[in-house]
């Protein structure tokens, strides 16, 4: 027959297996992470009469996620980066001089993909009790249960993220969705026999901070502008959009380019709070006077070609951006007439700054070389944005790139 020595090995045995067994059926479960740390305390301390216990993980920064059978506060005393990333094998610390460790006896680090994600710290609370300690006599099913659990939370964290960020996604996508439609695509921008306009937007990221439109103010007046947030992903295209909000509402045949750029910074400073800026070119094109007024606002220089005299032309900067300052210093309002057939491309920073094999940045050499012909500007931009692979995956690409055409017909 078998002793009493024998028999409470079996039971033990029995147990851990039992154990284990219902820590995995809680897993297969999908028991939420705060009840599998419970369960693992309780079959460690109260079960196993282990003295303290203290885990510590990794999720984004080291943090405390058990504490039990010790003083409060013990966490805090310890540094992971100091106390515990240095051991990455299991690890008697009963005679350690660290005063942050008092207490303790063993550290059990936890490693997934070969990396640590946690630290099991336990140790016993009766340091003169007779016979072998449980956290010596049980450290083997200690490690085995830790890594279980650990590894699962850590399963858990990821999954959550995983639909965390799926969540993001499909909000970023109806956010680019909303977004487009903010940028009047080709087939809605007005066209007559004065002009013809076309314009290409792409994001680098789902949304972004450009922005350009065309109005039709009148009969005789058409408004279009070429417009770039500071920075980008979500806050730039929130501003954009907001942006397109005041200036839909303010832009009218009424009013001057220069109350227009003024009230539009009154805008941008309540909302951005000198955060963010917009650099802007905004322009009124009258078909009767064939005048074309302008105002850039710190933005990209629209290159400007003659057809007939095979002129190019840029329209320089003329006062600080939208946003920079609470008040716009000065503003110098252009005005050129148009006395024959001409084009314009206006776009933002994500082209001009395109870098060639060499690492140079492009400028606008890109944008002289496609408009200098007698093609028609739609046929322009599609030859810039193929010359240039902005749409075949340019690895060159670092920032959103928009692009708006127009073609003067006198």
């Amino acid at each position: 027959m078998p002793d009493n020595a024998s028999i409470k090995r079996l039971k033990l045995t029995k147990f851990k297996l039992n154990a284990l067994l219902n820590i995995t059926q809680a897993i297969n479960d999908n028991l939420p992470a705060d009840d599998l740390l419970i369960k693992a305390e309780n079959i460690l301390r109260k079960d196993l009469n282990i003295g303290k216990l203290v885990i510590f993980m990794k999720s984004g920064d080291w943090e405390c996620i058990l504490e039990s059978g010790c003083l409060a506060g013990s966490c805090a005393g310890i540094h992971v980066e100091e106390d515990l990333l240095p051991h990455s094998e299991i690890t008697y610390i009963t005679s350690s001089e660290k005063e942050s460790l008092k207490g303790f006896d063993i550290i059990i680090p936890v490693y997934n993909n070969n990396a640590p994600i946690a630290f099991v710290i336990i140790g016993d609370i009766d340091e003169e009790g007779k016979g072998v300690s449980p956290v010596i006599k049980h450290l083997n099913f200690i490690q085995t249960l830790s890594n279980i659990v650990v590894v699962a939370i850590e399963n858990i964290r990821l999954f959550e993220d995983s639909l965390k960020q799926e969540a993001l996604k499909k909000e970023l996508e109806l956010a680019s969705r909303m977004q487009s439609m903010l940028i009047p695509d080709n087939e809605t921008l007005p066209r007559n026999e004065y002009y013809q306009i076309s314009g290409f937007y792409l994001p680098h990221y789902e949304v972004g901070g450009d922005y350009y439109d065309c109005i039709q103010l009148n009969k005789h007046e058409l408004g279009f502008c070429m417009a770039d947030v500071s920075g980008k992903g979500i806050s730039a295209a929130l501003l954009m959009a907001n942006f397109q909000a005041s200036l839909r509402s303010l832009f009218t045949d009424e009013i001057l380019l220069d109350d227009l750029a003024r009230k539009l910074n009154r805008r941008v400073i309540e909302t951005a709070h000198g955060e963010k800026f917009i650099t802007i070119f905004i322009a009124k094109y009258n078909t009767r006077t064939q005048v074309l007024e302008y105002i850039n606002a710190a933005h990209n220089a629209p290159v400007f070609y003659e057809m007939k005299s095979d002129r190019l032309m840029k329209f320089e900067s003329s006062c600080v951006g939208i946003g920079m300052l609470d008040e716009i210093p000065s503003i110098s309002m252009g005005s050129y007439r148009i006395s024959e057939e001409s084009k314009i491309i206006c776009y933002t920073d994500g082209l001009s700054e395109l870098t060639d094999k060499k690492g140079k940045e492009i400028g606008t050499i890109a944008i002289e070389k496609s408009i200098k012909n007698n093609k028609s500007i739609s046929s322009n931009i599609t030859s810039l944005i193929r010359n240039e692979k902005i749409k075949s995956g340019n690895s060159r690409l670092f920032d959103d790139v928009s692009i708006l055409g127009l073609q003067f017909m006198i």
